[in-house]
């Protein structure tokens, strides 16, 4: 049996047979930038029952060799000495019916030809771009139904480099600005299941909801969501438990990533508070396609940290990006501008000053953080910077006349 006929001229099912059978997709991929966006891409056209595991074209030859094809299959060919040949042992496993997306790091239009010719249907060269993935994928699996792609929420990620620098503060702020002033549909996750306060900044209480979406991720749906949040405003919602001391749970990236897969297609904004000690053990999630917000003081221990977060994260990415908050920075305590970016490797991107106002205002939630004019106005620039909107001149009206 031939490339050509095993995955190429099989006809795609139609949408009543979609409806009959839901489509499945496996991926394999060897690094978690492309798991992260090829996730978030399948999640978009509402595929949900999607496999992913880590390896190679070679993997997946092993796998289908007992397995059944799935309706897609996405394959990785990066540091496969012979592309080409690797792909036609997976034609002989594979079903006469499934779809082949090829996934590499070699930019060579003769490789481009090659895997073309033998009958996959498209070839995405690393770093994968998530819209035009996204709709290679919705073509290929609804090539006669009029399905727009699904809008994806844009995730953001704020990680407290360490306690005490102000994290849940920025989180809880950002989220309520871009719900009550911005308009913007936004979840505020707490993922500090233990400590975390943001219902406590905003007024309210936290529920069980977050507890049971880790112990039976299996159970989270749009009715789940729609339950287990508390709606704060009509465009604010908050999902935030504490655990007992004598019960405590551990949030687990099982659990993180289906929940987060339905919350991209059902929010504009995704704010997940996410301390350092469970970010560690989430590698995938940090690799999703999301911006994340490194959070310290302007001490040495956090610049350090800062640094340490960084070479973790890696290079940004079309679809991930890493932006460092300095907070509560004053003149008269931790290192100068110079020495913390020296200590960082990098100067941040964000400064929020010092607000002496900040202290007693927190202590009356939300309402009260809104008369913190030097915070607010810090924090305005990682709202523009979040939404693309223009930055307004601050110039002086005398200094627009004459200048």
């Amino acid at each position: 049996m031939t490339m050509t006929d095993s995955l190429a001229t099989s006809p795609a099912p139609d949408t009543h047979e979609a409806r009959k059978a839901p489509l499945s997709a496996h991926v394999f991929v060897g690094d978690q930038d492309s798991e992260g966006v090829i996730r978030q891409s399948l999640t978009a056209l509402g595929l949900e029952n999607t496999s992913f595991t880590t390896g190679t074209v070679d993997t997946a030859v092993t796998a289908f060799k007992k397995d059944r094809s799935p309706d897609l299959l996405i394959v990785d060919v990066s540091g496969i000495v012979d592309p080409v040949a690797s792909m036609r042992k997976l034609a002989d496993v594979c079903e006469p019916d499934v779809r082949v997306l090829v996934v590499g790091d070699e930019n060579d239009i003769i490789l481009y030809r090659d895997l073309k010719n033998i009958g996959i249907n498209e070839y995405f060269l690393k770093p994968i771009v998530r819209d035009i993935f996204s709709r290679t994928c919705n073509n290929i699996l609804f090539p006669n139904a009029a399905q727009p792609r699904l809008r994806t929420g844009k995730l953001i990620f704020m990680l407290g480099v360490r306690g005490g620098v102000g994290t849940t503060t920025i989180a809880t702020n950002t989220a309520w600005n871009l719900a009550e002033i911005r308009h913007r549909h936004t979840m505020l996750l707490d993922l500090d299941v233990q400590c975390g306060d943001t219902a406590l900044q905003l007024d309210t209480s936290s529920s069980n909801a977050l507890r049971e979406a880790f112990e039976h991720p299996e159970r989270v749906d749009k009715l789940y969501i729609e339950r287990g949040a508390r709606h704060l405003s009509e465009r604010l919602d908050l999902l935030a438990t504490q655990g007992s001391p004598a019960d405590p749970l551990v949030p687990r990236e099982s659990g993180a990533l289906p929940l987060l897969e339905k919350l991209i297609t059902r929010y504009r904004f995704i704010i997940v508070d996410l301390p350092a000690y469970v970010a560690s053990n989430m590698p995938r999630l940090l690799h999703m396609p999301s911006v994340c917000i490194l959070v310290s003081n302007s001490s040495l221990s956090a610049a350090r940290d800062v640094a340490r977060w960084r070479q973790y994260l890696g290079a940004n990415t079309p679809e991930r990006s890493t932006i460092h908050v300095a907070n509560h920075v004053t003149p008269h305590a931790g290192l100068s501008e110079e020495d913390f970016a020296k200590g960082c490797g990098h100067p941040p991107e964000i400064v929020i000053p010092y607000d002496s106002k900040l202290s007693v205002a927190s202590s009356y939630g939300i309402s009260g953080m809104q008369q913190c004019t030097t915070f607010n106005k810090g924090l305005s620039k990682l709202l523009n910077n979040l939404t693309g909107d223009a930055v307004r001149s601050s110039r002086p009206l005398l200094s627009k006349i004459f200048g």
